[in-house]
């Protein structure tokens, strides 16, 4: 086996402690220690992702549907909207502060009809469901605690921690399993869509696990998709078509072998599903939201939350930041975390995280980002022009890691400015 920059750093470190024991012994717990290592860097890792017709989904679309329609014309409006979907019931609460007005009735039909519950023929019919409305406006006592005279001191929302996290595996710079698990359940969506396979339904599921050597993706090990369907599909049809229409499509020929398992609607059945076979809920899936469980998260959820809310804001800067890192090739794993204090405007902390695999000291890396990224609530909202109606597309397959939209977040437009400052050509 290849041994990587991060053996050699543990190797390094282990002979240079001074340990206060035999020389027999301090051999022995070398060992064990590389032999911890190479186990970790050896391994399998899965993660999973939905569509947008899973039922949590629909109340997230929901929720940011609400967000755009009103900081489109009020940028300056507090929201935090939160929907929960069930047979026939959607209900969205929450504080909102605005200046404008929305049909709230005829935005979350809208919603549920574009995602495909039509009908009641699939079970949910957004021209029929009752909408409920259960909106106050935002607290005075934080309102005195984020507004400022000064729009460069506007405070943090909240007290929170916050991560975000770049590796070079994919194109995008994502972890490989949580991309192609976004991407397997956005090919369901673009094939039911198409009516390439006509009796697909909006609710779907997906689950990649990569075998992992040396800590890089070498193969696909396994593979989840389970989509609902109309009534007289027979399981073997619908093996097949999601096989050659969804999977072979989008998983990379290369990371599949013989050994590969697929489990395609492994219960077999899928009829009922969307807010009937199960109730949705805002914020309910902030792992799929954001790495796959490869990084660490704040909890903290994103969809119907206004910028000025830094569990959503400072993530996406964390974003920001780590992918800068990456692609600028300080690193070839990046995880940043910031923390705030309500109502104060810089972080009370930032620290980095490379997993050995920095080509500069990890001090170097907090330091070129202190230097050039404003990480207070006014410098994210302004560095990546937050105010703009751009969170629906956001709220499913993924805030991070889109190559199919324009987020700015996702740039990586200061990587030649910060590969030139920490010395590397």
């Amino acid at each position: 086996m290849q041994v990587n920059h991060g053996l050699w750093v543990l190797i390094y470190t282990l002979l240079s402690f001074k340990l206060d024991i035999q020389p027999k012994k301090n051999t022995i717990y070398l060992f064990i220690r590389i032999k911890r290592y190479i186990a970790m860097s050896n391994h399998l890792f899965t993660s999973e992702s939905v569509s947008e017709g899973h039922p949590d989904k629909v109340a997230d679309q929901i929720s940011d549907a609400v967000l755009d329609a009103i900081i489109k014309d009020d940028p300056k409006a507090r929201v935090a909207c939160e929907t929960m979907v069930k047979t026939g019931t959607a209900i969205v609460a929450g504080e909102i502060t605005t200046n404008t007005w929305i049909d709230l009735d005829e935005l979350v039909r809208d919603v549920i009809t574009g995602i495909g519950y039509d009908s009641s023929d699939v079970g949910f019919d957004g021209k029929t469901c009752a909408v409920m409305s259960l909106i106050g406006k935002q607290s005075y006592d934080i309102n005195i605690g984020v507004d400022r005279k000064s729009p460069e001191e506007q405070g943090a929302g909240d007290q929170g921690l916050m991560f975000g996290y770049a590796s070079n595996e994919t194109d995008v710079l994502m972890p490989a399993p949580i991309t192609f698990a976004h991407r397997l359940v956005k090919q369901q969506s673009d094939v039911r869509r198409a009516k390439q396979v006509p009796w697909l339904r909006p609710d779907a599921k997906s689950q990649v696990t990569f075998r992992y050597e040396d800590d890089k993706p070498v193969a696909i090990d396994a593979v989840v998709l389970s989509t609902q369907h109309d009534e007289d599909v027979r399981l073997p049809d619908l093996r097949e078509a999601v096989m050659e229409t969804i999977i072979k499509p989008v998983l990379p020929a290369e990371w599949l072998t013989k050994d590969t398992k697929y489990h395609i609607n492994p219960t077999g059945k899928f009829v009922i599903g969307g807010p009937v076979g199960d109730c949705g809920l805002t914020g309910r899936k902030i792992i799929v939201d954001t790495y796959g469980g490869m990084a660490r998260h704040g909890g903290g959820a994103f969809s119907g939350k206004d910028p000025s809310k830094v569990d959503r804001s400072a993530a996406y800067a964390c974003r920001y930041v780590a992918k800068n890192i990456v692609a600028a090739g300080l690193a070839d794993r990046c995880e940043i975390q910031v923390s705030y204090a309500i109502g104060v405007a810089e972080p009370t902390s930032i620290s980095v995280t490379t997993f050995g695999t920095n080509k500069v000291p990890e001090s170097t890396i907090e330091q070129l980002i202190k230097d050039h990224f404003d990480l207070r609530p006014y410098g994210i909202i302004t560095s990546l022009d937050l105010l703009k109606p751009i969170y629906q597309q956001t709220s499913v397959y993924g805030h991070m890691g889109r190559d199919d939209i324009d987020l700015t977040w996702e740039r990586t437009d200061k990587a030649d400015l910060l590969r030139s400052e920490a010395g590397l050509k």
